[in-house]
């Protein structure tokens, strides 16, 4: 008695009507919510403490020295420490041993002199090394390095690069590198051909 009995009804059919469009004044409000959300979400941003953080540039740094430097192994000086260390051409017409300088003919080797007491093979190499592809047979063992520590030579070193090219690079770079507190100065050796020459003329007759 206390509950009703449902009476007994047809299937009736429940239908919404739905209309799309959003009212005018609900579209204003809800495009004011999304700008006052960018709002303080900027707000938030500009208050944190660190600002916008942005990737750290050094990687791409590395990135572009390493491709200015024709991706040098680091067991040998960069571009970056040898300018560094370079005397400027007005700095060089200072020293006398720059004073009637020539760089003589063109060749694959280049002749160093100036160079300090304590100047060692293992220095030159780090500088000159640089001008050499290692991972070729032949730039390798064209490389070679005399470096005279006696005698009237001392203080001299002969370098022996794989090509003219490379030579070149080398005197550009490295002429007026200061080593040791003494400025390189860096010249194409005078090339042997001349004798050779003599010597198969000699043959010949």
């Amino acid at each position: 008695d206390v509950f009703e009995q449902p009476q007994r009804v047809g299937h009736k059919k429940i239908e919404f009507h739905i209309n799309t469009d959003i009212p005018a004044v609900l579209q204003i409000n809800s495009e004011k919510e999304k700008n006052n959300d960018l709002y303080s979400a900027t707000e938030e941003i500009s208050n944190t403490g660190f600002g916008r953080i942005f990737p750290a540039p050094s990687s791409n740094d590395k990135m572009e020295t390493e491709e200015e430097e024709d991706e040098i192994p680091s067991e040998f000086i960069s571009r970056r420490d040898l300018e560094k260390n370079r005397l400027s051409s007005e700095e060089m017409e200072k020293f006398s041993v720059f004073k009637n300088y020539e760089p003589g003919d063109p060749n694959c080797r280049i002749y160093v002199k100036n160079l300090a007491k304590q100047v060692q093979e293992k220095d030159l190499k780090f500088i000159f090394g640089r001008y050499v592809d290692f991972q070729s047979e032949v730039e390798r063992n064209m490389f070679d390095i005399r470096l005279m520590k006696e005698g009237r030579m001392k203080g001299q070193a002969f370098i022996g690069l794989p090509n003219e090219k490379a030579a070149a690079k080398a005197l550009n770079e490295a002429n007026g590198y200061v080593l040791f507190e003494k400025p390189m100065v860096v010249q194409f050796a005078r090339s042997a051909r001349p004798k050779q020459d003599a010597n198969e003329g000699k043959r010949k007759r």
